[in-house]
Order: C-alpha cells, then structure tokens, then sequence
C-alpha cells in the first residue's frame, strides 16, 4: 500500500511552526543555563566584595581599638587625659582654661529698621 504524499504546502507549513517553536525552546534554554546563573553570580560577587570592605574596615577599627586600650594601661597616659579631657589635677597643681576671643560686636547699617535696633542693642 502506498502513502498518500503530502502537497508541498504542507511540509512548509510545518516547517514555519516548527522552526519558531524549536528557537523560542533553545532561547530559554539559554537563558536559563547561562543567563540567570551569571546574573546571581556577578550579584554574589559584588556581595562578596561589600562584605569583604566592611570586614577589613572593621578589622583596621578593631587594631585601633587594642592599640588604645594598651595604651591606657600606662598610668602616664592616664594621667594625661584625666588633666586634658577632663581637668583634674594633682593635689597642689592648677588648672588654667584658655578662653577665646569674644566676638566682634553686632553692626546693622544706618537706615531705618536697623536703627530702632541699633539704639535697642546700645543700651
């Protein structure tokens, strides 16, 4: 028994479905493959990166920290800062505190609100 052949027109036409159906497949595949996983990667890595900056920054803190706390073992250094940071003294010493300059007094120009001001800060 013999096949009925198909016309021509029918094999194009398959052809014209399956074709945008097999690309579209292979588009997502694609995607899904190799896309979306570099995205998160690159995403993970910049991550990685943030972390790794605030890491060694607060390890440079940290080093800063020791540092200071070693140094106020020494009673010199304790000492000095009671009188810098908080003005103590040994018994029989004084402490002098330096004032600044006071500040310029007030000059409003010679017209008419200012005056009424003027004449008021006068007094």
């Amino acid at each position: 028994m013999k096949r009925p052949s198909r016309p021509s027109w029918m094999h194009l036409r398959a052809g014209r479905v399956v074709f945008p159906v097999l690309a579209t497949a292979l588009f997502a595949t694609v995607l899904v493959v190799g896309v979306f996983p570099t995205r998160t990667y690159l995403a993970q890595r910049s991550t990685i990166r943030s972390a790794s900056t605030q890491l060694e920054q607060l390890q440079n803190s940290n080093a800063a920290m020791r540092a200071e706390a070693k140094r106020l073992q020494d009673p010199a250094e304790i000492e000095r800062r009671a009188a810098q940071d908080y003005g103590m003294a040994e018994p029989g010493q004084e402490v002098y505190r330096v004032l600044p300059a006071p500040e310029p007094p007030l000059t409003v120009p010679h017209v008419w609100p200012f005056q009424q001001l003027q004449q008021r800060f006068a007094r």
